[in-house]
């Protein structure tokens, strides 16, 4: 009941068909070892509100799409890249959607937040200052 009152005080978020599609399958495939990311990216999905890609604006944080937000419960604003697990590399700013944070963002706007829990469980705002769009085929490439 906790998890359905709080996805229904979410915000709306968009999503293209291509990421909806290849995130479903990895949240599927990623049920085993990473149950709580996987229930969320799952919930997010079944919530959004899912566009064919070409209608899908251009200021969506979707993959590839690089994010600046703050984290609240920090004060400080990160630039990160939205990527598939394998190519994750903190180092470089390159999250993988597959964690928490990469998983909150997903679907937002620039001045959207979201309530989202950590990895540790506590809820903390995430919100989007901009959303810079990989070109598409550059996308399509990477995914």
């Amino acid at each position: 009941m906790l998890a359905s009152s709080l996805a229904a005080s979410r915000p709306n978020i968009i999503l293209s068909e291509t990421d909806a599609d290849r995130i479903t399958d990895l949240a599927l495939g990623a049920r085993q070892r990473s149950p709580e990311v996987s229930r969320l990216l799952l919930e997010e999905i079944e919530r959004a509100e899912v566009r064919p890609d070409e209608d899908t604006p251009g200021d969506i944080v979707g993959m590839g799409a690089r994010v600046e937000f703050v984290d609240q419960a920090h004060g400080e604003a990160r630039a990160v890249t939205l990527v598939y697990p394998a190519e994750a590399d903190i180092a470089a700013g390159r999250i993988s959607i597959l964690t928490p944070v990469g998983a909150g963002l997903l679907g937002l706007r620039p001045g959207q937040s979201i309530q989202w829990p950590d990895r540790e469980g506590h809820e903390r705002e995430l919100r989007v200052v901009s959303v810079q769009r990989l070109d598409p085929v550059a996308a399509e490439a990477q995914g």
